[in-house]
């Protein structure tokens, strides 16, 4: 996953875009979310089970092992669940919504970072079904995207959500603005200079 492609997304099997405007025979989960968040429970469920698919295409985006991302996909359904006050309608629930299952996806990496390093290896029961290129947990030095954010948020968090909006999830630079509540050239700004940190680090391991 190179986070430094030309600046158009570069995923034609991404029917969720969030800028896309809904499908005529899909809810209309602006309305599902406001009605939920005002405490209407069919509403909530009615919204939980329209995005579950979105979201885990979300976490798969990420999280290339389907395990780990359906691990992060739950995680991000609790929240929105739980947290769904924090939706203040100023961008599209969507948007809002790829905030908050990427960053799932990125603390459901460090959690199996920390497990993995906690583990002794004679513990670790092998997986049939794993190929060590596309496990989402990182095996002997070997560096992905996802490590190459937390190198770089470790010292300039602020570059991270930024890029992995754009070049991960694919959301335009207006929707960005929105939802993190930036000006438009802060939000270029970042994803510049993200890009410009990401791309060494990747070229090194690549």
């Amino acid at each position: 996953m190179d986070a430094a492609a030309p600046d158009t997304p570069d995923s034609p099997d991404q029917p969720d875009q969030p800028g896309q405007p809904d499908q005529p025979d899909q809810p209309d989960l602006d309305d599902l979310a406001r009605r939920a968040a005002a405490g209407d429970a069919a509403a909530l469920d009615d919204l939980l089970a329209a995005i579950s698919p979105r979201v885990r295409r979300i976490c798969g985006r990420m999280l290339l092992h389907p395990q780990d991302a359906e691990e992060a996909a739950q995680d991000a359904l609790l929240k929105v669940a739980t947290s769904l006050g924090g939706f203040d309608g100023r961008s599209r629930f969507t948007t809002w919504l790829h905030v908050v299952a990427s960053n799932s996806a990125r603390s459901t990496y460090r959690s199996l970072k920390r497990r993995a390093a906690e583990t002794p290896v004679e513990e670790f029961a092998p997986r049939v079904d794993a190929d060590p290129r596309t496990t989402s947990v990182i095996a002997g030095t070997r560096l992905d995207l996802l490590e190459a954010l937390e190198t770089i948020a470790a010292d300039r968090p602020e570059l991270v959500e930024p890029l992995v909006l754009r070049d991960v999830q694919g959301l335009d630079y207006g929707e960005i603005a929105e939802v993190l509540d930036l000006p438009l050239g802060t939000v270029k700004s970042q994803i510049h200079r993200a890009r410009a940190a990401v791309r060494p680090l990747l070229a090194d391991r690549g």
